[in-house]
């Protein structure tokens, strides 16, 4: 059974640890996460987004996919099914598809403007018992062809959409989605803590986990970040994995070509990287 993440991130905001939020892409990656999160005994957050959703053949789809591994997998752990950067009609259409938790990224909109939609999102979500994440300040790098050059949120800003009533907030420190460049000036944490001042409470969100340093991860959850997104590096090291069994020859041995052979070494990468990963944001055993 899926869930809202509203508890698990409420939690984690109390004792000072992060729920990942990792995102799949396929049957293999949704699998390999929820597994790992099963023996981690960890809360997980299965991301989403728009381009992923209409590759999976849409959100209905991807609903019914995890609902069914969920119960399939036996995995007693929270999961949480969660609409990634999700625009205001991806974001309904997640709503009536069946997935328990949404982000509405208005962070390109005039700040009236994404308070006003993010207001009525809440309004729905709430009545549905969803969960709802809301950004402002653009991160930086691409997410489906959206480019944004890693603003900082204004705090005021920030305190205006979490007085909404959303469940957690994305507020840009800087950071940015995939690879970060070398020059990258690292996290403002100035910035999250005049938003920690700001929303109080709030579980707040780090896009873009992917090449931050650990110990800069670690401070941002000292400072109020109560979930993590990872996704590049899931996939950096799926790639790797896959490549080094081809350059091998391995699929040309016996049945080496049969997918579930081919793909296994790439899913067991995705596996070792999230446990990394929980271990990293303290969520083992907060399940």
């Amino acid at each position: 059974m899926l869930v809202s993440a509203q508890e698990m991130l409420t939690k984690a905001k109390a004792g000072h640890y992060a729920v990942g939020q990792f995102n799949i892409n396929n049957l293999e990656w949704t699998k390999a996460i929820l597994l790992t999160a099963q023996e981690c005994n960890s809360p997980v957050i299965l991301g989403v987004s728009e381009g992923a959703g209409k590759y999976m053949c849409g959100f209905k789809t991807v609903a019914a996919m995890v609902s069914a591994m969920v119960e399939s997998l036996n995995i007693t752990v929270p999961v949480a099914l969660h609409l990634d950067h999700g625009t205001y009609e991806g974001a309904k259409a997640c709503i009536e598809a069946g997935f328990s938790s949404i982000m509405f990224d208005g962070s390109h909109y005039p700040i009236d403007e994404n308070v006003e939609k993010t207001k009525e999102l809440v309004a729905i979500c709430k009545a549905r018992g969803l969960s709802l994440e809301a950004e402002v300040g653009a991160i930086g790098g691409e997410e489906d062809g959206v480019v944004g050059m890693g603003e900082c949120a204004d705090p005021d800003e920030c305190k205006r959409i979490a007085d909404l009533g959303v469940t957690m907030l994305a507020a840009g420190i800087g950071n940015i989605h995939g690879v970060y460049p070398a020059n990258w000036p690292g996290l403002s944490f100035s910035t999250l803590a005049a938003v920690q001042e700001k929303t109080g409470t709030m579980p707040l969100v780090l896009h873009g986990g992917t090449g931050i340093p650990d110990d800069q991860i670690r401070k941002a959850i000292d400072l109020g970040v109560s979930k993590i997104n990872v996704n590049t590096e899931c996939q950096l090291v799926f790639a790797a994995a896959t490549r080094k069994y081809i350059e091998e020859g391995k699929d040309l041995k016996g049945k080496g070509f049969d997918p579930r052979k081919l793909l296994a070494p790439g899913t067991e990468a995705i596996k070792a990287k999230v446990k990394e990963k929980m271990e990293l944001f303290g969520s083992v055993n907060k399940a």
